[in-house]
């Protein structure tokens, strides 16, 4: 277990990097600022599957959306594909999906999908053909003409990872997915994501609270510190390819959810007593 993960690859591998980022927002009153992230190094390499995980509060999402480019760092830099992450969204290298599906009820499933490349004015043939292969991929052919509100939360998701797919991008970004479905339909939804990531090859960066979720998708989980987040440990998963309901009863499963659960609570714990440590030695004059 290391907090610096594998040895490094080759720059041309690294999809994501972030270097010395930390993030800042006002607070509310008296001019304070809140510190959300605080020194945080990551390199996310092609083709993986990384999820970020730890306690409420801790900075995950935002962490998402600094690599997304839907806000910025305070300082340090965030860098896609070797450029700012600006440039690569405006270069429509993301795709992204959150817990809320966000359909458009108005529109059939097939042109939810088409959504994308209609905003980029690519031709309807192409936006149609386009469409009918991720809902093939996504395994939702005969429901093209439905309307979203006629299909059931996982299949909704399901929509919307074929529209974050539709321009092919380099990364999928998805911010707790699958946390307003009920278990079942969570435990298939790991699987279908799995297949579809495996067949498409596309870098996926995952906010989960779940443990087994991270274990089971992941090929490495970065634990994240409490507020001011701060990246403690990250966990390669050797578990292999190929993955289906039977990789949750292999012990290896079990001792890497345990070994992630004992890095959160470790970090908790010297949270907790951080501060009250901290505290005794002022009330006593000593160094903190």
């Amino acid at each position: 277990m290391t907090a610096t993960g594998p040895p490094p690859r080759p720059a041309a591998d690294v999809v994501v990097q972030a270097s010395g980022v930390d993030k800042e927002f006002p607070a509310s009153g008296h001019g304070g600022r809140v510190v959300a992230l605080q020194g945080i190094d990551l390199a996310i390499r092609r083709g993986e599957f990384v999820t970020l995980i730890g306690p409420s509060g801790c900075g995950k999402s935002t962490l998402l959306r600094l690599i997304g480019d839907l806000t910025g760092p305070t300082r340090g830099t965030v860098t896609v594909n070797g450029k700012p992450a600006h440039e690569a969204r405006l270069g429509r290298e993301y795709g992204m999906v959150f817990q809320a599906p966000v359909l458009f009820d108005w529109r059939t499933v097939e042109r939810n999908v088409e959504l994308p490349l209609e905003v980029m004015r690519r031709p309807r043939a192409e936006r149609q053909a386009r469409a009918r292969e991720l809902l093939a991929l996504v395994e939702l052919s005969e429901f093209g003409r439905h309307r979203p509100w006629q299909l059931s939360g996982g299949m909704q998701q399901r929509v919307a990872i074929a529209r974050a797919l539709a321009l092919d991008p380099a990364i999928l970004l998805m911010d707790e997915p699958f946390g307003a479905l009920d278990e079942m339909t969570r435990e298939r939804m790991n699987l279908e994501l799995l297949r579809i990531w495996e067949r498409t090859g596309t870098t996926v960066v995952f906010v989960t609270h779940s443990i087994p979720e991270a274990v089971f998708l992941s090929t490495r989980v970065v634990v994240m510190s409490a507020r001011p987040g701060r990246i403690t440990d990250v966990i390669e998963i050797d578990l292999p390819r190929g993955r289906s309901v039977e990789t949750r009863e292999v012990e290896r499963y079990f001792e890497l959810v345990t070994e992630v659960r004992e890095s959160l609570r470790a970090e908790e714990r010297e949270h907790a007593v951080g501060p009250a440590a901290g505290e005794r030695a002022r009330l006593e004059g000593l160094p903190a």
